[in-house]
């Protein structure tokens, strides 16, 4: 399947009302980076980060319920907050809470309203191309941005969200991006207490530079990185610079925790 092949193998936890899937790649006692994907999408468009990574950590992104390969306990449509529930369910029962975290998207969101309500699940994160930016907060406005952004990416990236989309169907993709407008982000963005980097690519249409530099403000402990000629989904189209900065942000975060370890 287009998208699996990316990965080592899958993992499936019972928990959260479903059985959930995570695509795994990366020696098995690595430190762990967790990928949440965006609106309808799945673990599949994070494999050409998880290949840049997985000779040095462990990669393991989940399907959020409803996506992918993780079944909706219901019908009804999961709103930001049963997302990151959900989530935090399945780093509880994994044992990976505190990892660190790459989201895209609307899973910066998911992200986000995670250190809301869980705090102590959340490590160092890294948020790229974080929506929905609040000074275009509206349906039309949104899905103009999304489609500008088609060309910034790879065109192989087009056919794989489309399965994904075809997957969890158009109730789930509509209803989803109706909820992540009504998700007011940026009132929670105090929360998130750990490292943070925020991430857009220089050309991406979906989060603006002052968005994401709105957000890196927000943040109590986050900056801002751009990544030159870029669209909005730089796992999948400009992943090696998506790593490098993952890297670099687990790097620092270990020098503190040694540097704390020390002065203790």
């Amino acid at each position: 399947m287009a998208g699996d092949a990316d990965w080592g193998g899958p993992e499936f936890t019972e928990t959260a009302g479903t059985r959930m899937h995570a695509a795994v790649l990366g020696p098995s006692g690595a430190e762990p980076v967790v990928c949440v994907h965006g609106l309808g999408v799945s673990h599949r468009y994070f494999g050409p980060f998880a290949r840049s990574l997985a000779h040095e950590v462990r990669v393991v992104a989940p399907d959020l319920p409803g996506f992918g390969r993780t079944a909706a306990p219901s019908r009804h449509v999961l709103d930001v907050r049963e997302l990151s529930e959900a989530l935090a369910k399945w780093l509880r029962a994994t044992g990976r809470a505190g990892a660190v975290m790459v989201a895209n998207s609307a899973g910066c969101q998911v992200v986000v309203d995670l250190a809301a309500h869980a705090p102590d699940l959340v490590g160092p994160v890294v948020l790229n191309g974080p929506t929905v930016d609040r000074h275009a907060r509206s349906v039309p406005r949104q899905i103009v941005r999304l489609i500008a952004n088609v060309p910034l990416e790879r065109p192989s990236l087009g056919l794989l969200v489309a399965r994904d989309y075809l997957s969890c169907g158009p109730r789930r993709v509509w209803g989803t991006f109706r909820c992540l407008l009504d998700d007011p982000v940026e009132g929670k963005l105090p929360a998130v207490q750990s490292r943070a980097v925020v991430v857009r690519g220089a050309r991406d249409p979906v989060s603006s530079r002052a968005w994401a530099a709105e957000v890196a403000g927000l943040l109590p402990r986050g900056s801002l990185v751009e990544v030159p000629g870029a669209g909005h989904t730089l796992n999948y189209s400009a992943p090696e610079e998506l790593a490098r900065i993952t890297r670099e942000l687990m790097r620092d975060a270990g020098n503190q925790t040694t540097q704390m370890k020390e002065e203790s």
